[in-house]
């Protein structure tokens, strides 16, 4: 049996790096993509993988990734991003094109892509990381909840597009997971970053790199279609019970 390959996107760090070692643990050739190519070829030796230099938002950049990769069988769209908690009055229209090219249209560019090697595998699977910013709006936050709730339309209209072909699709919403998230919304403020999980046990990257792996097992007729994972100490956006 031939080896099944892997694509995860945004894999320098954070959930993309954990979710990379959870399916190479299963087996998988993977094939991991980010802009900081020297994170990545460390993370490729470590699981047998291969790493190869991606910007999502870049036309040229997705087209010599995905030329390069064969066989595709699972491909994670997990790049994305915030940056800022503007209100709308005080929109920064740099910040919003970062977040609608990385979150929306980098997921848009990469699936489009890998789509015919997905169904020419036979049992396909795109896995889109969004959030629980999907489903929700929160003050300050347009420019993020507008930009996830695009990508999450995006990967749901294509259920019922590839409906009939053998590719199933699974969004994982998760809520607060500790990763350098933070520290890109806040232009790399550590301590602004760190308050965002004080008093409270956030979700970890492996957690959702176990929930991607564990879709990734499941025989080809089951389609899990959306989990939202939270942790504990997490109602919804921005109500958490906090302990001094």
């Amino acid at each position: 049996m031939s080896i099944r390959t892997a694509v995860v996107t945004g894999a320098s760090s954070g959930i993309g790096e954990a979710t990379a070692r959870e399916l190479a643990k299963q087996g998988y050739h993977v094939v991991v993509g980010a802009r900081r190519i020297d994170r990545l070829e460390q993370l490729a030796a470590e699981i047998g993988g291969t790493a190869l230099p991606l910007d999502v938002t870049g036309d040229e950049s997705v087209r010599a990734f995905t030329e390069a990769i064969g066989e595709v069988h699972v491909l994670v769209n997990n790049a994305g991003g915030a940056k800022g908690l503007a209100p709308v009055a005080e929109a920064d229209l740099d910040d919003w094109r970062w977040m609608w090219e990385t979150n929306v249209l980098g997921t848009l560019r990469l699936t489009k892509a890998l789509l015919p090697k997905l169904i020419a595998s036979g049992d396909g699977l795109i896995v889109t990381i969004t959030s629980v910013a999907a489903f929700v709006h929160y003050d300050n936050g347009s420019g993020y909840t507008s930009a996830k709730h695009a990508q999450a339309v995006l990967h749901r209209t294509l259920r019922g597009e590839l409906l009939g072909q053998p590719v199933r699709l699974t969004e994982i919403a998760p809520g607060a997971v500790e990763t350098e998230f933070s520290l890109v919304r806040f232009d790399g403020d550590a301590e602004r970053a760190a308050k965002v999980y004080e008093g409270i046990d956030p979700l970890l990257a492996t957690d959702i790199a176990e929930i991607v792996g564990f879709v990734a097992s499941r025989p080809p007729h089951v389609n899990l279609d959306t989990i939202v994972v939270k942790p504990r100490d997490q109602a919804e956006a921005g109500r958490f019970a906090r302990r001094s």
